[in-house]
């Protein structure tokens, strides 16, 4: 029988079948370590005795023979009596692993290392690819730092390292430089005192379109080694960052290739390598979407779709380990507080509440919080409109404070940063919570920014561009949305300017003429077609368009350029830019319009039926719509309940924190409630 003998992790053996075989203890597996450490060479008994103990007791020479006859019918199961061992052998004073250098993992990855140091780029990043995967944990993880174990291991460790760079060079020269970032950055990360390392991660990012997070990770590399170590970078780094800042031709040597073919290559080389395993599939396909989300348009709604059906398929394998990591790799920042897919949210929360049940206790900290973070960012707009601890809707509150918890805890920057977008979608308890929500979004921007997180750098400006519109600061929101659109454009990520042009949008109706405000939004209106945010687009033009009417006193009832309450066109003509009518809005929309056209009878029905606002980032514009109609038709009660729902927001905007529309200063509204005039 042939025999695998494992260290690159805890120390243990396999038959043939790839079952485990009983090492029995401690002392046994120190046995077969310390031979595996001397190469196939003796080991004599005395040696053995002074490695296991630090004081060998009077019987230790007798219980080191006892071990090895252990170990021998354990690894060598079917080998008659009598007969000499040919794996553990006895030879003059002590013994020796004689097993062949493939059925050793340690012995196995050093001659693969050493076998393809002069190959090709295709072969190095296949080769150490599978290699890698070879290790289960540090090697000899079950035992300290025994004297007899620190070279071999820091050799090993040291000789990891060295494939793992050696192969993500090998995947940048084949073109796959933007696949290799998450891995090299979590690896500067583990081990920043690499000067490759770091030279690595700086070219993939370069290679990636990425110039100045390339050379802001020459910067971080270069403070790291002059704070801790006191030294200066060597002259690869110093030369690549001249290299990056000249734009050197050699940087980027497949220039001329066409994406279409590289794209290709990539493609083919992707699925060659996976094969048919389904559980390395999904998980990959889930980091795809997350990817995809981001192009916008037919991507967003494809990677929306398309996610559903891979944490579905992870949870047919009833694995929940890895249903988990399918759920939590879709960390796509989301700034809207609607769903475009109310019901498809739902069933993904159910999903992640399922698999935190299931996770196994202890430890899977990362999972657990990535699963909350999830919970958090789903259940956006979900909060009972009455009450914000109500109910089941209370869980999205809790997983939104254990996800930050465990993030922070952890000190995982990219762990946090997602964990801060629950936090923000569950900041709308009440009205005038537009400072918390500010506070989030500036962890977010320096978070992200030290940690080169662009999209969620981009998340943190937009969240302060919708705070400071709602706390008046339009030249602070102005700021944040050039620093998202700068970012944006380097990095191409399409849907952040549908954010930017629409606080443009905004900035003019706060600051400019009626006729200039709603010229503004009618242009703005253009890109949200084929944005793929359903949960956006919907009845928001029709809004923004009165909101301008009303702040400056223009008739809304029956208006032209207005649909009537209840209708949507969907014809393309005519009013064809307010396309779909006034969508999630109408029921606090109507009884306003009704009131514009005298028919205050209908309007108080109107305001009967309407169910309180729900709590999202047009909770006070809605509020607001009440309150208007509320003191037309004369409805105190309503009045009284409107008083005390906007009242925490007196200081800000009414319906800026969208940072799309506004009613006008929420004080204006106060002030009109307490005096009961008309609208």
């Amino acid at each position: 029988m042939r025999v695998k003998i494992g260290v690159l992790g805890a120390v243990a053996a396999w038959d043939e079948a790839g079952d485990p075989l009983a090492l029995k203890g401690p002392r046994h597996r120190a046995v077969l370590a310390r031979l595996v450490v001397a190469h196939r060479r003796v080991v004599p008994v005395t040696r053995l005795t002074e490695d296991l103990w630090d004081d060998p007791p009077a019987r230790a020479v007798g219980s080191v023979r006892t071990f090895v006859g252990d170990l021998r019918r354990a690894l060598e199961p079917d080998r008659p009596p009598r007969t000499p061992s040919r794996l553990l052998v006895t030879e003059g004073p002590g013994y020796a692993l004689r097993a062949a250098k493939d059925d050793v993992d340690a012995w196995r990855f050093e001659q693969t290392v050493d076998a393809l140091a002069d190959a090709g780029p295709e072969r190095v990043a296949a080769g150490l690819g599978e290699a890698l995967g070879w290790w289960r944990g540090p090697a000899f993880a079950d035992f300290g730092d025994e004297r007899w174990l620190r070279t071999e291991r820091a050799r090993l460790t040291e000789l990891r390292l060295h494939a793992v760079e050696r192969r993500a060079e090998a995947r940048i020269a084949l073109g796959e430089a933007a696949a290799t970032v998450p891995g090299l950055d979590a690896h500067v990360t583990e081990h920043p005192w690499r000067e490759d390392a770091w030279r690595l991660l700086a070219l993939a990012l370069y290679r990636s379109g990425r110039q100045a997070d390339a050379l802001s990770v020459l910067r971080r590399a270069r403070a790291m080694l002059r704070e801790h170590l006191g030294v200066d970078p060597g002259p690869r780094l110093r030369r690549l960052e001249e290299d990056v800042l000249r734009h050197a031709e050699h940087l980027d040597p497949g220039a001329g290739s066409s994406i279409d073919d590289v794209w290709s290559r990539a493609t083919a080389a992707y699925e060659s390598s996976l094969g048919s395993r389904a559980r390395t599939r999904l998980e990959s396909t889930a980091s795809l979407m997350r990817d995809l989300a981001v192009t916008g348009g037919g991507g967003l709604e494809a990677a929306r779709r398309h996610r559903v059906a891979a944490v579905a398929a992870a949870e047919q394998l009833g694995d929940p380990e890895l249903t988990a990591r399918v759920i939590g790799a879709y960390d796509v920042p989301a700034v809207w507080t609607r769903s475009d897919d109310p019901e498809q949210a739902r069933w993904l929360v159910g999903a992640a509440e399922r698999t935190l049940r299931l996770l196994p206790s202890g430890g899977h900290d990362a999972t657990r919080c990535r699963l909350l973070a999830t919970v958090a960012v789903e259940s956006r707009g979900t909060l009972p409109a009455d009450e914000a601890a109500g109910g089941a809707a209370a869980r999205p509150l809790r997983a939104a404070r254990q996800a930050e918890e465990i993030a922070r805890g952890l000190g995982d920057a990219a762990l946090l940063c997602f964990a801060l977008n629950g936090t923000f979608m569950q900041t709308f308890q009440r009205a005038g919570l537009a400072a918390r929500r500010d506070a989030v979004g500036a962890e977010l921007v320096a978070l992200a920014a030290r940690h080169g997180l662009v999209r969620s750098e981009v998340l943190g400006h937009l969240v302060r561009v919708q705070a400071r519109c709602a706390l008046s600061d339009l030249a602070g929101a102005g700021r944040h949305a050039s620093a998202a659109d700068e970012l944006a454009a380097r990095h191409d990520l399409p849907l952040v300017s549908v954010f930017t042009t629409w606080f443009r949008a905004l900035r003019t109706a706060m600051t400019g003429p009626p006729d200039a405000a709603l010229a503004a939004y009618a242009d703005a209106a253009g890109c949200l077609h084929g944005s793929g945010m359903p949960g956006l687009q919907q009845g928001l033009l029709p809004l923004a368009l009165l909101s301008v009417r009303l702040r400056h006193g223009l008739p809304v009832g029956g208006a032209g350029d207005l649909p009537a309450a209840g209708t949507a066109d969907r014809s393309g003509g005519g009013n064809g830019e307010l396309s779909g009518g006034w969508g999630p809005y109408e029921p606090w929309v109507r009884p306003v319009l009704l009131v514009g056209e005298g028919r205050l009878p209908e309007a108080a029905r109107a305001l009967a039926d309407a169910a309180p606002p729900p709590r999202d980032l047009m909770y006070e514009a809605m509020w607001c719509l009440l309150a208007r109609a509320a003191v037309a038709v004369g409805d105190r009660a309503l009045m009284a309940r409107a008083r005390t729902a906007l009242a925490p927001a007196a200081a800000e905007q009414g319906g800026a924190g969208s940072g799309l529309i506004t009613l006008g200063p929420v004080a204006d509204h106060l002030a009109l409630l307490a005096d009961g005039a008309p609208a």
